[in-house]
């Protein structure tokens, strides 16, 4: 066991400027766009937009295939990949203990769970889409990983040794095939030869 350096809270740290999209240009800019709405405070655009996002969390969590995004933006999924070579440190009971104690995900099998985005499908096929990504909140990560620690083997096992785009296809495609199934079994009549 290798003795753990307890990290000096009270060093200088490195804080990015932070930017907002929901500024007063936004604001002013969805009403100039949307004249119905300028009747909105720009606290209820604020409350409806937020509202929209946790139900888009939610979904993406209850969905094995994930969802969607309006406008055809992209794709996003949870995904369950193999634990990384590198050690992967808890920084809380290490600096208890004061021995470097590795998490090794025992309620999940040693696995791993990613929040994936892909706008690669031929339906997201817009105009600069390799600028496009998506940066997940700290309360969907904690969301992400309680319903994973709780429902692991639901979510789609990603390869890593292959491209994101092929998998995506291979979901897209499963899920057309058990929309077809669907339709034809609603069809059909045992009694009728």
């Amino acid at each position: 066991m290798r003795d753990f350096k307890k990290p000096n809270l009270n060093a200088s740290r490195y804080r990015p400027e932070v930017y907002s999209i929901m500024n007063k240009e936004f604001f002013d800019s969805f009403k100039k766009k949307y004249p119905k709405y300028k009747n909105l405070d720009n606290k209820d655009i604020r409350k409806i937009i937020k509202s929209f996002n946790e139900f888009l969390c939610e979904k993406v969590i209850d969905t094995r295939d994930g969802v969607q995004l309006p406008e055809a933006v992209g794709w996003l999924f949870i995904g369950t990949c193999q634990s990384p070579i590198k050690e992967n440190i808890d920084y809380a009971k290490s600096n208890k203990y004061g021995v470097a104690v590795s998490n090794k995900n025992w309620e999940t099998d040693g696995k791993l769970a990613k929040i994936f985005f892909t706008n690669y499908a031929l339906k997201h096929k817009m105009k600069n889409r390799e600028f496009w990504s998506f940066t997940a909140c700290r309360e969907f990560k904690r969301n992400v990983s309680k319903a994973y620690s709780e429902n692991w083997n639901m979510y789609v096992v990603v390869n890593p040794n292959k491209k994101l785009k092929l998998e995506h296809k291979r979901i897209s495609l499963k899920e057309s095939l058990i929309n077809k199934t669907a339709q034809e079994l609603k069809q059909y009549n045992e009694f009728e030869l």
